[in-house]
């Protein structure tokens, strides 16, 4: 009985994990990711993390206002044209990213993608991801983001 009972607390102390300290009087945050990994696993999972980040505030009561904006070798996952041993080898992590991406436009997410990274890693604009929008520099998006109050969240 007494295994129960515990076993019952804990679940409840589980259920009252939030972020209610830093969220205190928040309603919208405004955020701005800038995405620049090297390798499409790690792409995907974050993808998957930033879904749940903007399930978590919208669960606490929050109004997400999030752009995402990719640069660097990056780019290569983002393409409905990947090159061939980067799609045999990572096929299913780039289904993932592409699933996210869906996903997360239909959440309103503002994804970005370089267009010079696209350039240096050799990606045709036309073949991006079509929830995503090409800007021309990465570097002045997050700069204009910033300067409009987005909060810089670097993942790398």
């Amino acid at each position: 009985m007494g295994l129960l009972l515990f076993s019952m607390g804990l679940a409840s102390a589980a259920d009252m994990i939030d972020d209610a300290a830093a969220l205190n009087g928040v309603k919208e945050t405004r955020s701005v990711f800038l995405i620049d990994f090297t390798n499409p696993r790690k792409t995907a999972f974050y993808l998957e993390i930033i879904r749940g980040t903007h399930e978590g505030l919208v669960r606490q009561g929050v109004t997400p206002n999030m752009v995402l904006v990719f640069i660097g070798e990056t780019v290569r996952y983002l393409s409905t044209e990947p090159d061939d041993v980067l799609a045999m080898e990572y096929g299913k992590q780039l289904d993932s990213i592409a699933d996210s991406a869906k996903a997360l436009k239909a959440k309103g997410v503002r994804m970005e993608v370089c267009a010079v990274a696209n350039r240096v890693f050799e990606v045709d604009n036309a073949t991006i991801l079509p929830e995503m929008d090409v800007v021309g520099d990465g570097f002045i998006s997050l700069i204009g983001w910033q300067t409009q109050g987005h909060k810089l969240v670097p993942i790398f």
